[in-house]
């Protein structure tokens, strides 16, 4: 509980125009052990976390920012680790949308991940440090990146239920699988160019780029550490690849179109002449400094296993039957990874099953990465929704 007083002791006039985390690593052992949904059980693990503003009395303002694929728990600041800046700082923070300075803000790094929750790059046995998991940890899920999270909030930090939870993407999956998983911790949900279930196209895309690190000879049958390499040239193809399904056609004519990187002209060489081939390398080249080639092959296939309606007789709707929770499904006009359709989809099923559910499809050419873009009428619709639910849930400051 250190880390909800260190949060809860920074004073109103204290609070700096940038949210400033309180950040941290909880270690569980077999007391709190984790079964995975492969039939595997974690005796010992860790979830990474970060959290910004203020747990109130009653513990009734807790938001759960949940994070995408390449995603980190450093929503509102930057990285101390890899120094990226925060990765939504225009919803999170003092006076945004997700207000810290009435909100107490969680994100917790997924399971599976690469920024100091247990993932394939932990040490299998911590009495024989240097000896990471690879491809011997055990497949994860949504669910059991949920159920982790559920575990660490209850048991590690004493909240027992969420005012909301928030994220887009992969984040709006876990939002969707907590509303369906824990109907009665979860007052409100805000799952955001998301979908119920991965489609086969995206699974085709994401077995592209697992691929693509398998086929790097550094990948070593995932034990590349040992070897003291890295399959750079992989992960950076995935990450291209990946990066291209997170724009519009639209997007990429605005901003490169075909325009050639040397005002001298074509080389006439497989170098990268277009602007927009070298703006796909660069995203590579950055993205292999700060994420772990073993952590895109787990993280990318949970999202391929995700279909919530699979635990549910194959009926969406029963997923969310008789639940309390209070929805607004975000979308985007032109995201295509994760189209409307999807969103609307969903929509029905929550319908279905009676539930408070709104819809918004923000019209935008900006594809699937709008919500972490500049989209005002996104931003002021969450705003009011946050604070419609904060109104019925009592919060008066928030």
């Amino acid at each position: 509980m250190g880390m909800v007083r260190a949060v809860s002791e920074l004073k109103q006039t204290d609070r700096p125009a940038a949210a400033q985390a309180v950040s941290d690593v909880a270690h569980f052992g077999p007391e709190d052990s984790l079964p995975l949904d492969c039939g595997v059980t974690l005796q010992s693990w860790s979830a990474a976390y970060a959290a910004y503003g203020t747990l109130n009395a009653d513990k009734s303002n807790v938001v759960l920012v949940t994070h995408a694929l390449t995603g980190d728990q450093y929503v509102a600041s930057p990285n101390p680790t890899t120094g990226r800046p925060a990765w939504w700082p225009r919803i999170v923070g003092p006076g945004k949308a997700i207000d810290t300075d009435k909100l107490y803000v969680i994100c917790i790094n997924v399971l599976g991940g690469c920024m100091g929750s247990t993932g394939p790059a932990s040490d299998m046995d911590e009495s024989e440090p240097g000896k990471p998991w690879g491809i011997k940890f055990p497949l994860i899920t949504i669910g059991d990146m949920v159920r982790a999270q559920e575990i660490l909030l209850r048991r590690r930090l004493g909240i027992d239920t969420l005012f909301m939870a928030i994220g887009g993407s992969m984040g709006g999956m876990q939002v969707l699988q907590w509303a369906a998983a824990y109907p009665d911790k979860v007052f409100a949900c805000a799952p955001i160019a998301t979908t119920p279930r991965h489609s086969a196209q995206n699974i085709a895309l994401y077995e592209v780029g697992r691929q693509a690190i398998m086929a790097d000879p550094d990948w070593r049958e995932g034990d590349y550490t040992l070897y003291g390499c890295r399959p750079a040239k992989g992960l950076s193809v995935a990450r291209m690849a990946a990066h291209i399904t997170y724009l519009s056609e639209a997007a990429l004519q605005r901003k490169f179109g075909r325009e050639l990187k040397a005002k001298e002209g074509s080389t006439f060489k497989f170098d990268a002449d277009f602007q927009v081939e070298s703006y796909l390398r660069h995203q590579g080249q950055t993205f292999v400094d700060r994420f772990d080639a073993n952590s895109y092959i787990y993280v990318s296939r949970a999202m391929d296993y995700f279909d919530l309606a699979a635990h549910y007789d194959n009926v969406l709707a029963k997923a969310f039957m008789h639940t309390q929770t209070r929805f607004c499904v975000f979308a985007f006009s032109s995201d295509w990874h994760y189209p409307p359709q999807d969103s609307r989809t969903l929509v029905r099923a929550l319908n279905a099953a009676g539930a408070n559910a709104s819809y918004v499809e923000i019209e935008t050419d900006k594809g699937h990465d709008a919500f972490l873009l500049d989209e005002p009428e996104f931003e002021a619709t969450l705003r009011g929704f946050v604070k419609a639910c904060a109104n019925a849930r009592g919060l008066k400051d928030a």
